[in-house]
């Protein structure tokens, strides 16, 4: 009985593995531009449904699965996290990939539904779904200003993402979601009327890729802003406030990044000085096994019985060869 409850803290405790955080992105990503330009769709538009409908979306979707992959939905959230040293780059990459796939599968079940809507014709730039722009439709604003203003609001967006999460901000761990999402929502608020409020490349791709016309010409900005404005974030976030934890594996630049405890103990494990034979002593806890080169954790394996000889040397080390004559002294 005590071996079943072991086990099942051991499940509850280890980090969920990848396909399990791709799905989490990949879905997260899906309901946002779902919901977020499904409402600007039906509404018209209207700044306050829609800010809103962004703003309410991101918050649930982070309650929802934020545990599992920390719920970015946003290849800008990812990159920042993974520059601030809150993620691999490994892991921000395939993060990015499941966010733009779940934003365009989104725009595209978008699309079918709007077929209903009379008038609404795919692909026809005269109804988008949702796209952000410039100088298109409803909008008249300098492509310059654009990318500042959206480089600003995710750089802003980015830094309450990473300020909330702080492990030295773990008393208001419960309120992160909500947080991010009012955010999220404020800046909504300012920058429909302008462009359509991108901030999330994901975001802004998919329902380009189905809107037509200018809108797909016209997305670029709205995939190199925020980007930029999430890169700085992640660069900012740590040198103005500190960090509440180390640096993980594999983020930040590379060089600088303190390996955290479990890479630490790897690096002793091996070996130091020269002349010295490696160890390669496993990283077990809570019935769970360090993986380095996968990075990621496995199973324990089940350490050998112990000698029944108290006197007899431990397995693997050195035994007189049979045959020998040494004796042996007892000790005193």
């Amino acid at each position: 009985m005590t071996d079943v409850a072991t086990a099942d803290t051991a499940a509850d405790t280890a980090p969920p593995p990848l396909a399990q955080k791709l799905l989490a992105e990949f879905l997260g990503t899906f309901v946002l531009v779902l919901f977020g330009c499904g409402v600007a769709v039906m509404t018209g538009a209207d700044i306050v449904a829609t800010g809103l409908a962004f703003g309410l979306t991101v918050t649930l979707m982070a309650y929802a699965v934020g545990r599992i992959s920390g719920g970015h939905f946003n290849p800008a959230v990812s990159i920042g996290a993974a520059i601030g040293g809150r993620v691999s780059w490994k892991d921000a990459g395939a993060f990015i990939g499941a966010q733009f796939v779940g934003g365009i599968v989104a725009a595209f079940v978008l699309m079918i539904l709007a077929l209903g809507l009379d008038g609404f014709e795919a692909f026809d730039s005269s109804t988008p779904l949702g796209a952000n722009g410039f100088s298109e439709g409803p909008f008249d604003y300098a492509v310059w200003a654009a990318l500042l203003v959206e480089l600003i609001m995710t750089f802003l967006f980015v830094l309450v993402i990473l300020a909330v999460t702080d492990e030295r901000n773990a008393v208001n761990v419960v309120m992160a979601p909500l947080a991010i999402g009012v955010t999220l929502a404020v800046i909504h608020f300012m920058l429909i009327p302008l462009t359509g409020t991108s901030v999330n490349p994901a975001r802004s791709l998919g329902p380009a890729l189905f809107s037509g016309g200018d809108w797909i010409i016209q997305v670029w900005p709205f995939l190199i802003a925020p980007t930029i404005g999430g890169a700085l974030a992640g660069l900012v976030y740590p040198l103005a406030f500190g960090r509440g934890a180390d640096p993980v594996p594999g983020s930040g630049f590379g060089g600088g990044a303190r390996p955290n405890p479990f890479e630490q103990q790897w690096n002793q494990q091996q070996g130091g000085g020269f002349g010295q034979p490696q160890q390669e002593q496993p990283i077990i806890q809570d019935g769970w096994q360090w993986d380095p080169a996968a990075q990621q954790w496995i199973p324990a394996q089940q350490p050998p019985p112990p000698a029944a000889d108290p006197q007899a040397p431990p397995q693997g080390g050195w035994a007189p060869p049979a045959g020998d004559q040494t004796v042996v002294r007892p000790p005193q």
